[in-house]
């Protein structure tokens, strides 16, 4: 199964982000040659897992319970906007610097057993849209949109086990569906 680990935020900050992306993206020119991720998947991803098999899964737990007891609740807010180059736009992460919750993600799936993905910089952010077709919509005007968004803040208190089910073959603009799985509380 596909699993990733991720920091899930509430519905009242994402209902914020989601006002924003409607009244600060959604009008600007391009916006059809965006794919844009669906609200039910927002997440903070730390560590993608990609597929792992099934008997991992109760050590993968119980590691990613003790990496989340070594960590505090984080006091985080969505704010502000960027992009990769031109090919994915996102919304930015205020607060708590969460390198070292990713880096603990990552060593406690390692030692489950789970190959982790290789990660290029960790930057918290949650993806908004990528593009249809590389470089065909400019993305810096999106993410100068979102600037000067601050969403309210909020205290991150678990880690959760995502699995991430294909979307249907076949199906224009079908996405993937997440499935929490468990929630590894911090500090506790």
């Amino acid at each position: 199964m596909r699993l990733f680990v991720a920091v899930l935020p509430p519905e009242g900050p994402l209902g914020e982000l989601d006002d924003a992306v409607r009244v600060r993206l959604r009008a600007l020119p391009g916006t059809d040659g965006l794919r844009w991720t669906e609200r039910a998947g927002w997440h903070l991803t730390l560590a993608f897992l990609g597929e792992v098999a099934e008997e991992l899964l109760p050590e993968l737990a119980e590691r990613l319970d003790r990496a989340a007891r070594r960590h505090e609740p984080h006091d985080l807010g969505l704010a502000g906007g960027g992009r990769f180059g031109d090919r994915a736009l996102w919304a930015g992460v205020a607060g708590a610097d969460m390198r070292r919750l990713a880096e603990s993600a990552q060593a406690a799936a390692r030692r489950a057993g789970v190959t982790v993905a290789a990660e290029h910089g960790f930057r918290p952010h949650l993806t908004l849209a990528r593009q249809r077709h590389l470089g065909t919509v400019p993305l810096r005007p999106f993410a100068d949109a979102l600037g000067g968004f601050t969403g309210t803040p909020w205290t991150a208190d678990g880690i959760a086990l995502v699995r991430s089910h294909a979307p249907a073959p076949g199906v224009p603009g079908a996405q993937p569906r997440y499935e929490t799985l468990r929630t590894s509380p911090l500090g506790r």
